[in-house]
This record gives structure tokens, C-alpha cells and sequence, in this order.
């Protein structure tokens, strides 16, 4: 801990403490004076401190009034755009006390993040800032205090440059209350009832972050895997899973085989409390650079009464570890639709398996246990072990993202212009953000607005991606959206009036001819001025049903909505129908059109030439082992009149399988050496060399010594012998010397160089060779001295065994 930075909030209070010209009253230096303990002082400065702002807020998972003895909360401290915060403090004290004793404090906080968050040095049991920088949110687990405990209340204060925000009630502080015997039954989640109109549309992404460089212990290198995810919006009569509760058979079958079919099942039985199932494919390996495979994701909706969801997907290979939200509440409390939600993802344990390491054989649980985190001190073989208790790294992330709202909105608190196009696009960063490795082209121009009257609205510009230098860093979208309102609407303008999406068109007021339909829309926001609003509120158009009222016309509905336009950029065509209620009376044909078409104008389209699908999954490598290649592909969506498209549709790189086995190569056999005795029974012996050792499973090399009997004249016994035979020895050189001599009178030509040296044995043991030659020194141009070559001698050596 010594090397991070000192917490901000440290030094400021440090600051604040002793300036009593700054608010500090003879009775508060008193009452700190007479504290031994550091964690009162932190309670109790009030030097530069002021009263929070609904912009920060504390806030447990779930919201429940109650805890249970034992259980963990995830707790998160956060702040809303644009506000933000660079230092804080965390503490949870029992009702009415202050502080200044251990017993005090209630629970124990749990680090998830050690970049964001640490223990107070000064105070153990507070939570504060690693580092002071620009944060909109931390988040922490909390275990609940053993029963008797009463009530406990979390405090946070925010620290701004030299400002301390708190309050004593409101957003920054949290009454939590120990659950009572009689209710243990009942959930400690009171999800409020939701108050927002219309449906809401979102779109989850989940980015694993679970791999041997994050996890390097045990890390499963051929089977990590993600399973695929499963879950659902829903009411809050139907739980999916919870900490503190049991898993059901369908989560008990994503946790130990990562297998959706019975969570599915069990979903689509509560028909009446699920609006939709979330499903996601499952992700083989567990991580890849998001160039090379994009985050899965999946959209889903929710509404006033199933404006809850809940996913889980398995950690695989593992017992039964997962990661997941649950029963996450999209619904605010001013009736309205949360707009983004981040949340980072420790695994949990469903409580059914009782393995302890990624690949621990099925060990069932009997009892089942309840659903509980992952912690650092579970099991010294866990890959998760920490014997400091230290914090469990990510694993993964989640991002759920509000793409659309559909239907009247009932808002308390109005939308502002950026807020009703965050369902259309991200909101438009402050600072370029592109890494120096994308080469893009500049931004075409501004598409024309969606909407021409002071409706939301967008427009949009594109660019191309030329390259890509580093593959390994992903490069941000080509496309760009901008809110917007038609000529006349600007949201600076004091005196605009912030108006509702139309209501859709009354019947038409006849049944046959010509006739009036009307529609109405109602104001959302009145101008900050004070000034009245002259935007109309209700439209009223002409409208003709069954032109002709004769027996001889047919009676027909009014036209429905316009379908879609056929096209997604220029020029395209839309239509509508309508049905034939009842036919002529005189029996005719009916003449009436069902089928009406007429033009429709999209964003221009040499904005966006290059529409490309994702790319797909890489091949196979070309080889079976060893180095090869790979390729990937994409699709050209948008029409090749749109303009030159010169963005690659095809990527190859090298891939490389394990080697290729490589087989023993030896040379051939050498000649026999001599006998290894001058008499009777001995052996000779001869070897190859190895020229290629095997490597990577291939053949063996077999042996490379040979040895075979050989036979001479018997020896001779006694002195009188052994005198024999060294005369008959020297006879013999004599007689060879001699005969060298009448060669080299009889063929002068032909002259010999002296015996080389032995060389040195083949082997240290088990029998070698030794070499030597006799090259010719000169030698006669004739054909008739065959004989004249050079000569080579072998013997046997290190004949020993070893």
C-alpha cells in the first residue's frame, strides 16, 4: 500500500483539520481532541465541507431495507454525468454510534477493484480512493455484521478539489437494518413498484476479461470458455438467482455445465412475468482482442411492470462458478428509463458443487448452499487464493446500454434534448479519443436532420477506416450521430418549447366520402422565459373513405402506417394497405386500391459507402502443424452505386500449430575395425553417426554401434612360445619393410607419406573406433600403377562397458 499515492481525501482532511477559522467550533476540536481514534476525526471534519448534491449517491444493490447476518452487498458510490468526483470516503457505523471505537463499525467492507479503491491506512475499516483522478464510480462489497448487530448506516463523503461533500440524510448515506427471524423467508429486496411509461429497448454487452495473462493460476489453457448467456427482463415476482438464495435446477445447469436449455425452460414457464429472454452465444476461447471477435451482445426490452433483468453465464471449466446481474432495476425513481449501466463482474459460487479448482472432479454439495461470491480466502488450491485477502481481479464486464423507447413517456423530471437522442446514439465525447494506430479520412458532411418540426431528431456523418497499423488496438466506429431539432428549434433558444411525439391519427369522422381525422401532442418542457407556447398542439387534415357512396362502390378500412422505406440511404419507396370491409352491393368487382406506394427521401448516400458486415470467425491454419496461414472474411452490404468501396473484405495471418515431427537421420555403417585380439577369440566392432537428432515426437534413432565375433589362430602357451612368437613378429615387419623398399626402387613413382596419428575414439565406452591413413605423396600418371592409393587402418577402442 506504501507505494500508491496518499488518498485525497487523507490530505484534505490533513488540510482541514486544524483550521478552526474555517468552521471548526471550540466544541468540535474538543470532541476530536479527546478522540483517540482517526476514523472520529474523518466523521467529524467539518472545515470546507458542504451538503451533497442529488448528482452523488450511494446506493446497495438491489435497494433493500433489510440485510441478512453474514450475506455480501455489492455497494456503489457514483455520480451522474457530467458531474464527477477525484477522491472519497466509505464507512458503516451501527446506528447512533460515532465512530471512535472498533466495536463501532459494522461489517466489513471487500476491495473488488485495488486501481480504484483501498483500506484508510489510517482508519482499516474505511474504504478510500488508490489514486486521485476524475472517477464516476466506484464499487465495493460490504459482508453484513453477525446477528444482534441493529441497524447500520453507510456513509460516504465526496471529495472535489478542496470541497467535501456529505450528508447526514439523503443520497450519500444508506440505512440498512438486520432482517428479523419471522421474515427470513422473505426476500430482503422491496423492489419499488415502477412508475415509467411505454417500453424501453437495451442492449447488453458482455466483454470478458478472464485469461492466462489476468488469471495466470491453474488457467485452463485448452478448454476456458465462456458459456453461452442466458437470462431475461422480468417482474419482481420472478427471481432468476440471488445472493443468499438457492439455485434452481436451470441455474444449477448453466453453473456446473454451462447448458441453458432448463434455465430457458424455466424462464418461458413464467410467460406471465418475463417480457423477454436474453440469449447470447457462448464465447470459445474465453478472451480475444475485440478486433479479432466482438463482445457478444443481445437486446432485450422491458416495460412498467417486467422492468427488471437478469443474466448468468458459466466460467468454464469450473465446478460451479458464474457471473451475472441480478434482478438489475432499469426503471428510476422519476418515472423514467436508466439511460447506461456499467457494471464489473466477480465470479460466484451457485453452492451445488463443492470443487475448488477450475478442473476438480464433480464433487456434489449435500446440503445445497446458498449462492455466494468468490472471495480470495476460500481454499489455498483456489486459482482466486490470496493468503493477504486480497481482491479478486475482474473477470468481466457488462454494458447495458439504452438503444430506443417506444410509446408516450410519462417522465416527472423532462427530458432534456441530449437525453431523448441517447436511445438514437452515443453521447458525443468531449476530446478525440482515436488511437494514432487508425488512419481514417475525414468526416463527410452532416447528413439533414430526421426531424423537421421541434420533434427529436438526428443527423449523422461517416468516415472510412483506411488502416489499421495495430490490429491488437481496436479503432473506434466510422459512423457519428448529432441530436437535433428541425429549422427554428434550437434547445438554447430560451423561448422553445419542448414538445411530445404526435399521438397517432382519430378515425376518420365519415364512413364513406370525404370526411376530418385529428391528432393531438402536449407540452413536455415550457420555455425557460416564461413565454407561452405558439407550437400548435393539434393537427386536423382531410381524409377519404370509399371516395364513391354508390351500390356499385365497396366499402373499405383507412389506410394503415407506412411500412419502412425499402431503402437505407437516397431515394427509396414506402407503402401502406388498407382492406376491403365489404364488397359492392350490386355484386361488381372492387375497384379500390389496397395498395398505396409513394417516394421516400433516406440520408444521402455517398455518406456512407462502405457498409460492411463484422468479420467473420478465422479459418482453420492451412497446415496440420507447424507454421501456416489463416484468413477471415466480410461482406459488402451497401450497393456498389453508392461509390468505390476500397476497404479489404479478406485478412491473413500467420498461425502456428505445434511442430511437425521431425524423424532420426543417421549416416551409413563404417567398415569393421580390426579384431580387438592378435589371437584366438575377440570381436570387431563398427558405427554410424547421428546427423539429425528427432525433436517433436518423431522417430527414434536406433542404435549406432554394431559388434560381431571374429576368430584368429590360437595363441601359443609357455616362455619358450611367447619367445617364438615375438621372433616371428619381427621377422614378419622385416619382411614388410623389405618389400617396401624393393616397391619403392621397382616404382619410384609412387611414394607413401608416413602413418597419421590414431584419432580419438568414436565412443567414451561400449566400443569405438580409431582411424588412420597413409595418403601418397606422389603418384605415377600411368595407368598400370593401380595400386598407388591412399590407405586408411582401423582398431577398436574403449572396448569397455558402460
Amino acid at each position: 500500500m506504501g507505494a500508491h499515492l496518499q488518498p485525497l481525501a487523507l490530505r484534505l482532511l490533513a488540510l482541514t483539520f486544524p483550521l478552526v477559522a474555517k468552521g471548526f467550533s471550540d466544541e468540535t476540536l474538543e470532541k476530536a481532541a479527546k478522540s483517540e481514534g482517526y476514523c472520529s476525526r474523518i466523521l467529524r471534519a467539518q472545515g470546507t465541507r458542504r451538503e451533497g448534491y442529488n448528482e452523488f449517491s450511494l446506493r446497495v444493490e438491489g435497494d433493500p431495507e433489510f440485510y441478512k447476518p453474514g450475506n455480501s452487498y455489492r455497494v456503489t458510490l457514483s455520480a451522474a454525468t457530467p458531474a464527477y468526483f477525484r477522491g472519497f470516503t466509505l464507512i458503516a457505523l451501527k446506528e447512533g454510534k460515532e465512530g471512535d471505537k472498533e466495536e463501532d463499525h459494522a461489517g466489513a467492507f471487500q476491495i473488488i477493484d485495488e486501481e480504484e479503491t483501498q483500506f484508510m491506512s489510517n482508519c482499516p475499516v474505511a474504504v478510500t480512493e488508490s489514486t486521485p483522478r476524475r472517477r464516476t464510480r466506484i464499487q465495493v462489497f460490504w459482508t453484513a455484521p453477525p446477528t444482534g448487530t441493529g441497524c447500520v448506516i453507510l456513509k460516504a463523503s465526496i471529495v472535489q478539489k478542496r470541497i467535501i461533500y456529505f450528508q447526514d440524510e439523503g443520497s450519500l448515506t444508506k440505512k440498512i437494518c438486520e432482517q428479523d427471524s419471522a421474515s427470513e423467508g422473505v426476500t430482503d429486496k422491496p423492489i419499488l413498484d415502477c412508475c415509467a411509461c411505454g417500453t424501453a429497448k437495451y442492449r447488453l454487452t458482455f466483454y470478458g476479461n478472464w485469461s492466462e495473462k489476468t488469471h495466470p493460476k491453474d488457467f485452463p489453457r485448452r478448454t476456458n470458455h465462456w458459456s453461452a448467456i442466458i437470462g431475461s427482463s422480468h417482474s419482481k415476482n420472478y427471481i432468476l438467482w440471488e445472493y443468499g438464495g438457492y439455485a434452481s435446477e436451470g441455474v444449477k445447469q448453466v453453473a456446473e455445465l454451462g447448458s441453458p436449455v432448463k434455465m430457458e425452460e424455466e424462464i418461458r414457464q413464467q410467460s406471465d412475468e418475463v417480457l423477454t429472454v436474453i440469449k447470447a452465444k457462448a464465447q470459445w476461447p474465453a478472451w480475444q482482442p475485440l478486433n479479432v471477435r466482438a463482445a457478444p451482445s443481445a437486446e432485450f426490452s422491458v416495460d412498467r411492470h417486467r422492468h427488471l433483468m437478469s443474466f448468468l453465464t458459466m466460467l468454464g471449466p469450473s465446478p460451479d462458478w458464474n457471473v451475472g446481474l441480478s434482478a438489475e432495476d432499469l426503471c428510476t425513481k422519476d418515472c423514467g428509463w436508466v439511460q447506461r449501466v456499467v457494471q464489473d463482474l466477480i465470479p460466484w459460487d451457485a453452492g451445488t458443487d463443492s470443487g475448488v479448482t477450475y478442473e476438480s472432479p464433480n464433487k456434489p454439495t449435500v446440503p445445497q448452499e446458498k449462492i455466494r461470491p468468490l472471495t480470495s480466502l476460500d481454499h489455498p488450491q483456489s486459482p482466486f487464493y490470496d493468503p493477504e485477502g486480497g481482491s479478486i481481479k475482474l473477470v468481466a464486464r457488462v454494458v447495458i446500454e439504452r438503444i430506443a423507447r417506444k410509446g408516450e413517456q410519462c417522465n416527472i423530471v423532462p427530458d432534456n434534448i441530449d437525453d431523448i437522442v441517447a436511445d438514437l446514439a452515443p453521447e458525443e465525447k468531449e476530446e478525440d479519443d482515436t488511437p494514432e494506430t487508425c488512419i481514417y479520412s475525414n468526416w463527410s458532411p452532416w447528413s439533414a436532420c430526421s426531424s423537421s418540426t421541434c420533434e427529436k431528431g438526428k443527423r449523422m456523418r461517416q468516415r472510412m477506416l483506411k488502416a489499421q497499423l495495430d490490429l491488437s488496438v481496436p479503432c473506434p466506429d466510422t459512423q457519428d450521430f448529432q441530436p437535433c431539432m428541425g429549422p427554428g428549434c434550437s434547445d438554447e433558444d430560451g423561448s422553445t418549447c419542448m414538445m411530445s411525439d404526435w399521438i397517432t391519427w382519430s378515425p376518420c369522422s365519415v364512413s364513406c366520402g370525404m370526411g376530418t381525422r385529428s391528432r393531438e401532442r402536449y407540452v413536455k418542457q415550457f420555455p425557460e422565459d416564461g413565454s407561452m407556447c405558439k407550437v400548435p398542439t393539434e393537427e386536423t387534415e382531410k381524409c377519404v373513405v370509399n371516395e364513391e357512396c354508390s351500390p356499385s362502390s365497396c366499402l373499405v378500412t383507412e389506410w394503415g402506417e407506412w411500412d419502412e422505406c425499402s431503402a437505407s440511404c437516397g431515394m427509396g419507396m414506402k407503402r401502406r394497405h388498407r382492406m376491403i370491409k365489404m364488397t359492392p352491393a350490386d355484386g361488381s368487382m372492387c375497384k379500390a386500391e389496397t395498395t398505396e406506394a409513394e417516394k421516400c427521401m433516406m440520408p444521402e448516400c455517398h455518406t456512407i459507402p462502405c457498409l460492411l458486415s463484422p468479420w467473420s470467425e478465422w479459418s482453420d491454419c492451412s497446415v496440420t502443424c507447424g507454421k501456416g496461414m489463416r484468413t477471415r472474411q466480410r461482406i459488402l452490404k451497401s450497393a456498389a452505386e453508392l461509390g468505390d468501396c476500397n476497404e479489404e473484405l479478406e485478412q491473413a495471418e500467420k498461425c502456428m500449430l505445434p511442430e511437425c515431427p521431425i524423424d532420426c537421420e543417421l549416416t551409413e555403417w563404417s567398415q569393421w575395425s580390426e579384431c580387438n585380439t592378435s589371437c584366438g577369440k575377440g570381436h570387431m566392432i563398427r558405427t554410424r553417426m547421428i546427423k539429425i537428432e528427432p525433436q517433436f515426437g518423431g522417430t527414434a534413432c536406433p542404435e549406432t554401434v554394431q559388434r560381431t565375433k571374429c576368430r584368429l589362430r590360437k595363441c601359443l602357451r609357455g616362455p619358450g612360445m611367447e619367445k617364438r612368437r615375438w621372433k616371428e613378429a619381427r621377422e614378419k615387419r622385416r619382411s614388410e619393410q623389405a618389400k617396401k623398399n624393393i616397391d619403392s626402387e621397382q616404382y619410384p613413382v609412387c611414394r607413401l607419406k608416413p602413418w597419421t596419428a590414431w584419432t580419438e575414439c568414436s565412443t567414451f565406452c561400449g566400443g569405438g573406433i580409431q582411424e588412420r591413413y597413409m595418403m601418397v605423396k606422389k603418384r605415377s600418371k600411368s595407368t598400370q600403377f593401380t595400386s598407388c592409393k591412399d590407405k586408411k587402418e582401423l582398431r577398436a577402442c574403449n572396448v569397455h562397458p558402460c
